[in-house]
């Protein structure tokens, strides 16, 4: 569904991601772990085609177009209404109008937006304007997210509500996640796949499998301080 080979990055003479590879298949999560500086948010930028590597490649299978994006700008028109931002970007992604009023709807529903679906988007709190975000990058449809700390400015319900959703893109056939988190319990909670990036190494790559937030925390302080 999406992968990485050998894929290296830099900004100016400051290497950013060193032979990072890595095939993530439909169905799983992947969580990204790392100090700040680690490359996390330039490994997901490049596998949605935002950046260019200096060597390898990476992709997405269906393209941009497959791919959901939660960054740390919302991507939304203040001047517009949530309503208008949502059908805007359903639009770009050529989702069927019919479809589209249907999943506006439906997304207003399960990220609790519909008290505020015809306000601007200049007039929201952070953690509403953080949900229209989410709902923006759910609109298409999407067979891949990625989710660069996407629980920043959310309050215990809408993160609830959106880490059920990221569960219900990580069911058996269904589409594939990456998501970079600080949080070591809410991400271990979603993941199935687990990987720790230091000074733009992968260097380690494996499934939760039955291990908690407790291990995965202690491994992931081990290899930061050089275990």
């Amino acid at each position: 569904m999406l992968w990485a080979e050998g894929v290296r990055a830099s900004y100016g003479a400051v290497p950013a991601l060193l032979d990072v590879s890595f095939t993530l298949p439909a169905g799983r999560t992947l969580v990204l772990f790392g100090p700040n500086g680690a490359g996390k948010t330039t490994l997901l930028k490049v596998l949605a085609g935002l950046i260019r590597p200096g060597a390898g490649r990476a992709g997405v299978e269906g393209g941009r177009g497959a791919i959901g994006w939660i960054g740390h700008q919302s991507l939304l028109y203040g001047q517009l209404t949530v309503r208008e931002n949502l059908r805007f970007w359903g639009a770009l992604y050529h989702v069927p109008g019919e479809a589209l009023s249907g999943r506006v709807d439906r997304l207003a529903g399960l990220l609790s937006l519909g008290a505020v679906l015809d306000r601007r988007v200049a007039t929201l709190s952070r953690g509403q304007a953080q949900r229209a975000a989410v709902a923006r990058a759910l609109v298409h449809d999407p067979a891949v997210l990625l989710l660069d700390e996407p629980f920043t400015g959310l309050d215990r319900v809408a993160a609830s509500e959106l880490a059920a959703l990221v569960r219900g893109f990580a069911a058996p056939g269904a589409r594939a996640t990456v998501l970079v988190t600080h949080n070591v319990e809410e991400g271990t909670d979603l993941a199935t796949d687990i990987g720790i990036l230091k000074a733009g190494r992968l260097v380690e790559l494996a499934p939760r499998g039955a291990r908690g937030a407790g291990e995965i925390g202690e491994r992931y302080r081990e290899v930061v301080a050089g275990g």
